[in-house]
């Protein structure tokens, strides 16, 4: 029987006009692999090699930790580099990190977010080696390639060579919004690229380098693997959370949009378990019948804004990503209805208030957005108003992709 179910088998691939065998290599063959999932290309480069790492909990292989995978492969970890969030990412935004040992390990952690910002002289003596694998979101004002610059402006001071396993980009259809007025610079905006600039980390770094944005124009040696079998239009689900409140797929695909609330004096999840998916305050009562509460969450946000008051606005939960990825826009509509709907607009964007990381302005980075909301000009006049620098963006962002 079992002989004649296998033979039924090949007989259905053959009507098909297909081999069984050659279905299944080509389903292998097709896909996708992060760059950190293809050891076979560079643990090899790696032996007899002093590594160091700057990872977080994104940094996997399948589901154990990069640097446990490589640990165990024989790969010589001297430290792991910390960004923010931590090298677990249990950190709250914004918390300052102290260095520590991994409990996995017993490898040092060198915090790059608290005291330092970059790897010192001293960090990177007795490293041959840096790798750099931390999941990203394709966000300006994510601060993953801030971390990223940092490394590869001490790897060429200290003459250091810099491994990126390269991962999709969430976000990678997505390039819209103004490029940075560098008037805004900050630590939520250091270069000049438009607030989704549709680049996975590998792309970003040789534009930082083919562009001259490091320090000094500098340039950084760089080896980079690339995912297999990606490209730019493709749907990528995030294994793992890239941080405590970009907990879930829909906020990451929100992100874009909802993240320019942290400009505003409106509370955007932050102190639920749903951030970046809600939005609203308290005095939005009676305008809208969705209501939240916010509360202190270890890890996630322990003093929100509108602690422990019920807020009015916005339930994002459901709605359908698939319009922001056929309109290949940012969302400035819910902005847009969120002033309209505030009874106090003196406040709206009076982001000292929410004590949260940085006005509009910076997010944005434009001078014009706050204006042109209270003005009431039309999407189409704020998206007029950021040309012609987008489009000369993506035709600059060409030469530096490593996918279609």
């Amino acid at each position: 029987m079992k002989l004649l179910l296998s033979l039924i088998a090949v007989l259905s691939f053959c009507i098909q006009g297909k081999s069984p065998s050659t279905s299944v290599v080509a389903t292998e063959k097709d896909q996708l692999r992060t760059g950190a999932e293809q050891t076979d290309m560079y643990v090899p480069y790696l032996k007899g090699k002093k590594v160091a790492i700057l990872a977080n909990q994104t940094s996997i292989i399948g589901k154990t930790h990069l640097v446990d995978s490589l640990h165990r492969l024989g790969v010589t970890i001297v430290k792991v580099f910390g960004p923010e969030h931590g090298f677990r990412g249990n950190a709250s935004a914004g918390t300052a990190i102290a260095d520590e040992a991994d409990q996995a390990t017993g490898i040092p952690i060198v915090s790059l977010y608290g005291r330092k910002n970059k790897p010192t002289k001293e960090d990177l003596a007795d490293v041959d080696l840096l790798i750099y694998d931390l999941q990203d979101v394709g966000c300006r004002f994510y601060t993953n390639i801030n971390a990223l610059s940092r490394l590869m402006e001490a790897c060429h001071e200290y003459g250091k060579e810099l491994l990126i396993l390269d991962r999709p980009n969430p976000n990678g259809y997505l390039i819209d919004g103004p490029i940075l007025d560098m008037q805004f610079k900050s630590g939520i905006g250091m270069f000049p690229l438009p607030m989704s600039h549709g680049l996975t980390v590998g792309e970003f770094a040789q534009m930082a380098n083919g562009e001259g944005w490091l320090t000094n124009k500098v340039k950084c040696k760089l080896k980079i693997i690339e995912v297999a079998n990606y490209n730019h239009d493709m749907p990528y689900d995030l294994p793992v959370s890239p941080s405590p409140n970009l907990n879930t797929q829909q906020a990451v695909m929100l992100y874009p949009s909802t993240c320019l609330f942290e400009g505003t004096y409106l509370n955007h999840g932050r102190g639920t378990y749903f951030p970046f998916t809600v939005l609203g305050s308290p005095e939005l009562k009676g305008k809208y019948e969705f209501s939240f509460t916010p509360t202190s969450i270890k890890g996630m946000a322990e003093t929100p804004l509108f602690m422990n008051q019920v807020c009015y606005g916005l339930d994002l939960r459901k709605f359908d990503v698939e319009q922001l990825r056929k309109k290949k826009l940012i969302n400035l509509q819910w902005l847009m209805e969120l002033y309209k709907a505030s009874p106090h607009k003196e406040k709206f964007f009076d982001s000292s208030l929410s004590k949260e990381m940085g006005v509009i302005e910076r997010l944005i980075g434009s001078a014009q957005i706050r204006q042109q909301i209270i003005d009431g000009k039309s999407e189409n006049e704020i998206r007029q108003s950021w040309e012609p620098g987008l489009s000369d963006y993506k035709v600059m962002r060409k030469k530096y992709l490593l996918y279609p």
